[in-house]
């Protein structure tokens, strides 16, 4: 007890007197705010007092399911160790959504109220350790945005269970608390016509004043910013380049943009679907506006006199169609997909047309069969947009993943290995239910993407669904292409009779599919590519009017490659377990906006686990990255390119070959710049133990002393 005393006495001088004195950091005064340039977020601070306190009090003026998710796996966790929390909402401005406070009132260890009066609108989060109450008093509501993104002012400071400050908090709580209505299903159920009624009202609005005041797309942030770089290309005399865009964040309408600008006579696009190719025709008259001359080249359609003509891969790169254009026809030409310019068809259509400007786009230019991509678009890359950037500037719908573990079933640990039988007992079936029943959706309608590991599976695990009334189908790469559209309009439909909850699936939708109601994706396959993982996450990133954000959940078994979860999730390329190992401690703070990553403890641990049995610098990755780094170039990597590009950890390739000269000329790459034996042997000693970023200042000074004759250092 005194000792506690000490220690706060010792913070309040600090934090309120004299900020040198040297105190106890967890007792300080605090600001917490939402700062993605520096990984903060108020978020963390909430889970962090949740999971470390004894009891807990909440008071938030609104509630809704994004705030909901972010701190659900949280919850969890504190109703298993029974730790008692009080919270209270309010009905003020009918913003708390019904579906939060259902979900809420679930949790045994809670007793959730909400005041009905029309002025509360406090924020405040109370946590008892011991004799400890820590109190954040400030501005940010149980939402997703006020706890991730908003700017947010949050004071938190500790205090003595018989401190003034601790007395005034809870008689101002039970004040309201006790005047406030105790949520049940019969109040939800009040309170939920209430709040349908108020948005159909603003839907209705909103649509009023889109009808009167329609105004033609225009770019986002980074789309300006990508237009200029294209445009730039265009003036230094360059007529090829390549965008890089993640999933979802409007490759289509950024072409369609640039193409305006240019304003080509003639225009081509070419994509490898053809529900693909209308969707962007139509895209396309969203940016022009008016009526657009545009015609399909598709099948049977064969319109060659419009000005701009949508075409598939499949048709357009047949001799008999690519006879019937000039090779100047076209001024500026579109390839979507383009990563997949390696295939013969693709190849021909680059070598036959001659445009005065060529665009190729994809979200995923790193291909593992070896072949360059990149050399078709003589290296320029016009611009590149990734997950984690397009996730920053707001571009995507933010998400919630949850890695949960796969349960053991009949004894047996699920892992790479297991069986068909093991994959679809009914055991497995009704915890996947129960989890996903347990983390929803944010308005309780699913529609959702199931991705399996065979075909069997997937059948078996849609008729199963079926049997617990839930309505699905299974699609593999047997289903025509007209059985996938089906697919994806019932998945899409507000028609309850017509509508399914999920596509169970094996791998068909990884790419080049647009579903953007998704608000559910569930993994259950091993993650043996964080490529396929990210496009896999990317089929309910795309946002729409209405929807929240999108839920994953990932069940995770004894996987030889989970350490692939994290540098998927985190956009982390560089393969050094140390770096992983600190995203997966970190949490939500290094991801932007307001999407989280939550781990069971299990789940967890099989991901710490494959981190430390798993050999992350093969020669056989290393030779990979180097490869697919030479190729974005279009020259030989130096060191620096892989840190400028978020690529490798560069020293993982000193560590294999002792220097990187070392790696670079057995890989092939330095027959005319050899040299001997003695400096190859001062060059690994120099890599190995003095340039390692261990020691920097060694680095400083061997090259102040290469660029002088003598220093001086004072001590």
């Amino acid at each position: 007890m005194n000792d506690l005393i000490e220690k706060l006495m010792l913070s309040l001088n600090t934090g309120f007197i004299d900020k040198s004195i040297i105190s106890h950091d967890d007792l300080l005064p605090d600001i917490l705010v939402n700062d993605q340039e520096n990984n903060r977020k108020v978020l963390t601070t909430i889970n962090r007092e949740l999971l470390e306190c004894d009891e807990f009090w909440i008071s938030a003026a609104f509630l809704t399911m994004g705030g909901f998710a972010s701190i659900v796996n949280t919850l969890i966790e504190l109703e298993l160790r029974n730790i008692k929390g009080k919270v209270l909402v309010s009905q003020y401005l009918n913003f708390t959504q019904p579906n939060a406070l259902t979900e809420l009132s679930k949790f045994s260890n809670l007793e959730l109220k909400i005041s009905d009066t029309d002025n509360f609108h406090s924020k405040g989060y109370v946590f008892k350790r011991g004799h400890l109450y820590n109190l954040i008093i400030g501005s940010s509501n149980l939402t997703a945005e006020a706890l991730s993104v908003n700017k947010e002012w949050n004071l938190k400071v500790s205090a003595h269970r018989d401190s003034k400050i601790v007395d005034l908090f809870f008689k101002e709580f039970h004040s309201s608390y006790n005047k406030a209505i105790k949520v049940t299903d019969d109040y939800i159920d009040y309170y939920r016509h209430i709040y349908n009624q108020k948005a159909l009202s603003e839907k209705i609005v909103n649509n009023a004043v889109l009808e009167k005041y329609q105004i033609l797309f225009q770019p986002n942030k980074m789309q300006k910013i990508a237009l200029k770089k294209i445009e730039h290309l265009r003036e230094l005399g360059i007529n090829k380049a390549i965008l890089i865009s993640a999933t979802g964040t409007g490759k289509t309408l950024l072409s369609a943009f640039d193409v305006k600008t240019f304003s080509p006579k003639k225009f081509l696009f070419v994509v490898h679907r053809e529900n693909i190719a209308r969707k962007s025709m139509s895209e396309y008259k969203k940016v022009f506006g008016g009526e657009l001359n545009c015609g399909a080249y598709i099948g049977s359609d064969r319109d060659t006199s419009s000005d701009f003509i949508f075409s598939t891969i499949q048709t357009i790169s047949k001799d008999n169609h690519l006879e019937k254009f000039n090779r100047d026809h076209f001024d500026y030409i579109v390839i979507d997909e383009t990563h997949r310019a390696g295939a013969e068809s693709y190849k021909k259509i680059i070598n036959y047309f001659a445009p005065k400007f060529l665009l190729g786009m994809t979200a995923t230019p790193d291909r593992t069969d070896g072949f360059d991509i990149f050399t078709h678009f003589d290296h320029n890359i016009a611009y590149e947009i990734r997950l984690k950037e397009a996730l920053s500037e707001n571009m995507l719908c933010p998400f919630h993943y949850y890695g949960v573990t796969d349960i053991k079933v009949d004894g047996e640990v699920i892992d790479d290995k297991a069986n068909f039988n093991m994959l679809t007992k009914d055991e497995r079936v009704d915890n996947i239910i129960k989890k996903i029943k347990l983390y929803g959706t944010y308005d309780g309608v699913t529609r959702g993407l199931i991705f399996c590991s065979r075909k069997a599976e997937a059948h078996s695990l849609s008729l199963k669904f079926n049997e617990r009334r839930f309505k699905t189908i299974s699609l593999t790469g047997e289903n025509s292409e007209s059985d996938r559209i089906d697919a994806i309009n019932r998945l899409e439909t507000d028609n309850n009779d017509e509508r399914i909850d999920y596509i169970f699936t094996v791998d068909i939708f990884n790419e080049g599919i647009d579903i953007p109601k998704i608000n559910q994706v569930i993994m259950l396959r091993p993650t043996q590519s964080a490529i396929i993982f990210v496009q896999q996450l990317g089929r309910g990133l795309r946002k729409v009017d209405g929807k929240e954000y999108l839920t994953v959940i990932d069940f995770i078994g004894n996987y030889n490659n989970n350490y692939l979860i994290p540098i998927a999730l985190y956009g982390d390329k560089s393969y050094n377990k140390d770096t992983i190992r600190k995203l997966i401690v970190t949490g939500n703070e290094m991801i932007p906006g307001s999407s989280t990553v939550n781990f069971d403890r299990i789940s967890r641990e099989r991901i710490f686990n494959s981190i430390d049995n798993t050999n992350l610098q093969t020669k056989r990755e290393l030779q990979r990255d180097y490869k697919l780094l030479k190729f974005k170039l279009g020259r030989v990597p130096q060191m620096i390119d892989f840190v400028n590009h978020d690529e490798r950890d560069p020293y993982a390739f000193v560590s294999y070959s002792k220097s990187y000269f070392n790696f670079v000329e057995d890989f092939g790459d330095l027959s005319e710049n050899s040299i001997d034996d003695s400096q190859k042997g001062l060059l690994e000693i120099f890599s190995e133990h003095i340039n390692n970023s261990k020691r920097i200042e060694e680095s400083l000074l061997i090259n102040e002393l290469f660029h002088n004759e003598r220093i001086n250092i004072f001590f």
